[in-house]
């Protein structure tokens, strides 16, 4: 079976790969790594009271981000790359994941200028983030103060 798939106006399209984010116990070594190995150059910016950490290629192009999994919330949680899927509606497709057999590990929260983000343990034990990226809310807003 063969279909058409397009990507959205803001440059993403439902179920495919968003954006990857390295989360990890010593973002010191892991920086250390990564610039050693790849290449890869991380620079800080501010989230809320977190420093964030982008991440870039050779080439300037963005890779990815990283944070520093820090707080007793974080305490079970291992050093990982959590990758995240785009979805038109994160919340809808949480309760159909809970649905389908999924546990819920981080329930829908919004990230400002980011989108709203959740993170998920298939069936099968895999763990993903999904997100419905903050371009796709401002243009239904717009598109319901036009209705």
């Amino acid at each position: 079976m063969s279909q058409d798939h397009e990507f959205s106006d803001a440059g993403w399209a439902h179920g495919c790969v968003f954006w990857n984010e390295l989360q990890t116990r010593d973002l010191a070594a892991a920086r250390k790594f990564y610039e050693e190995t790849l290449g890869l150059e991380f620079e800080a910016t501010q989230v809320g009271d977190m420093t964030y950490w982008l991440i870039f290629n050779e080439d300037g192009e963005t890779v990815g981000g990283a944070f520093e999994l820090t707080g007793p919330d974080m305490a079970d949680v291992q050093s990982r790359w959590m990758t995240f899927l785009s979805v038109e509606d994160v919340d809808a497709c949480v309760e159909k994941a809970e649905a389908a057999g999924a546990k819920v590990l981080r329930a829908p929260f919004d990230v400002p200028d980011v989108g709203r983000i959740a993170m998920l343990r298939q069936p099968d034990g895999a763990e993903v983030g999904w997100m419905t990226p903050v371009e796709i809310e401002i243009e239904e807003e717009e598109e319901d103060e036009e209705a």
